[in-house]
């Protein structure tokens, strides 16, 4: 099977000399071509700048779940009001990736890092010291909109410094732990901070990652001019923003007051006409917010459509868990999170195994095999009982959840960015649009599917507890949930190709 066109590569992706020689014309022959450009000897320490600064986006994800009852009771929030504290955050975050993406291009990668840093340190030393529950969701919204900017401007920054396979494999994949393990080592911080000093120090952590990250790009990543001719799509930006964020507000609806609800419906198909709207607009306008060359290449969109569906599974086993191990097996918060540790022992071994992979095995050998791993781990959700044993039960689904992200993410990553050229920052920015699309439908509806069986459970077995039935719908969402997997992995493989 030929490989599909792929836009061609900016001038800091370097490209091999026999690629080039098929378009240039043909003339006389001439000296051995002088060897490449020596690679950036700061290329490492542009890797542990970037990756420190994604570890604060990943650890704000789920940092604030398990401290979410300590900050209501502390700022006296509602239980509606409670939900919004994650909901803002991956509004601002979801919605405004595409626009970051652009925003990288037209700032350079150096400073839309710098100010992405900056403006996520701020906010969170905002949100620590608020007095009041719209100060803290002002600054969770606010962590959202500059985690937006920061993370395509990562992902470029990688693709810059780590052109060739070899050592592209081994920087995606301490990029892919990193992103792959910061859940659950969000989950396991938030624990700790909330149990042994304050629900504050979960949004106060981020300033010394902050100043080490931000320290870290001015040393390390090098300045690059802006790339001519970028514009900002203005109609674009405000039909993608105001697009993904009805999806992602409709979404956390949906697990809120459920899929009939008025607003809930009246945001979904808001979002979807908006999206619609969006990609007409990207095809009739010269400068695009999306180039939709970037999804013609059949690996970027397979890569695209495996981490939405992993985000499915991965975010869905995570939320499952969390109040497995608190509702049902009475874990502390300390304990759950420490419980959390196999999911990095997973990851990290998946990351080690692809990473070798990476240059040699074709992608939908990658993608497929991850998801289908998911997909074990998910159904093996569908065992849990009341009284099930945290060695016997949950250990192995922590493991299998790790290895099939690790496996999936550094692939897509990869993928995604691979000669992208001008488009790097925006292919690096749908792989985060695509995981946090998974991760709000994958909670929401697997939620509601999980209440509604719970439910229904309860009816049918009036002498049954709340946890029997808690677990009872646990188990039939987990069942769809590694069935949606399955497919998902066979439609990934088809469309990825070789």
């Amino acid at each position: 099977m030929t490989s599909d066109p792929i836009s061609p590569p900016a001038d800091d992706i370097r490209q091999p000399v026999s690629q080039l020689s098929n378009t240039e014309p043909a003339r006389p022959p001439s000296p051995a071509p002088e060897p490449a450009a020596a690679p950036d000897p700061r290329r490492w320490w542009t890797l542990a700048a970037v990756a420190t600064a994604q570890l604060m986006v990943g650890l704000d994800l789920t940092i604030m779940n398990i401290a979410l009852p300590s900050a209501q009771r502390s700022l006296h929030m509602s239980d509606p009001t409670r939900q919004w504290v994650i909901t803002a955050f991956a509004l601002g975050y979801g919605s405004l990736l595409l626009l970051g993406g652009r925003l990288t291009d037209l700032l350079g990668r150096r400073r839309g890092l710098l100010i992405g840093v900056t403006g996520f340190a701020l906010a969170s030393a905002l949100g620590g010291i608020a007095g009041n529950p719209g100060t803290l969701l002002t600054a969770r919204a606010l962590q959202g909109v500059f985690g937006a900017l920061m993370t395509p401007s990562v992902l470029a920054s990688l693709a810059a410094a780590f052109p060739t396979p070899a050592e592209r494999g081994k920087a995606f994949g301490v990029y892919g732990t990193v992103m792959g393990s910061s859940s659950g080592l969000g989950v396991m911080l938030g624990g700790v901070l909330t149990e042994y000093l304050n629900w504050r120090w979960c949004m106060f952590v981020n300033l010394p990652i902050a100043a080490v990250a931000g320290a870290g790009v001015l040393y390390a990543v090098r300045p690059v001019p802006r790339a001519p001719g970028v514009r900002v799509d203005v109609v674009g930006a405000l039909l993608a923003t105001a697009g993904m964020a009805a999806l992602v507000f409709g979404f956390s609806r949906a697990e809120v007051d459920g899929w009939g609800a008025g607003v809930t419906i009246g945001s979904l198909i808001a979002g979807v006409v908006l999206l619609a709207a969006f990609l007409i607009a990207q095809t009739r306008i010269s400068a695009p917010l999306l180039p939709l060359r970037v999804l013609r290449n059949r690996r970027r969109a397979g890569s695209y459509l495996a981490v939405l569906s992993l985000a499915i599974g991965f975010f869905a086993a995570l939320f499952f868990l969390t109040f497995y191990l608190q509702d049902v097996l009475r874990y502390s918060p300390v304990k759950a999170g420490l419980a959390f540790l196999p999911l990095t022992v997973g990851l990290m071994a998946g990351v080690r195994v692809v990473s070798r992979l990476l240059a040699r095995a074709p992608v939908r050998a990658l993608l497929g095999p991850g998801l289908l791993t998911m997909a074990v781990a998910v159904g093996l959700l569908g065992l849990l009982r009341t009284d099930s044993g945290y060695w016997s039960h949950v250990f192995p689904v922590f493991l299998l959840v790790g290895l099939g992200a690790g496996w999936v993410l550094v692939t897509a990553n990869s993928t995604a960015t691979l000669n992208a050229g001008r488009d790097t920052a925006t292919a690096g920015a749908l792989v985060m649009t695509s995981q946090q699309i998974g991760a709000s439908l994958g909670t929401a509806l697997l939620s509601t599917i999980a209440g509604t069986a719970a439910a229904t459970y309860h009816r049918a077995h009036p002498g049954a507890t709340a946890a029997t039935a808690t677990v009872h719908g646990l188990n039939v969402a987990s069942v769809g949930a590694a069935g949606a997997l399955t497919v998902a992995a066979v439609a990934v493989m088809a469309i990825a190709g070789s």
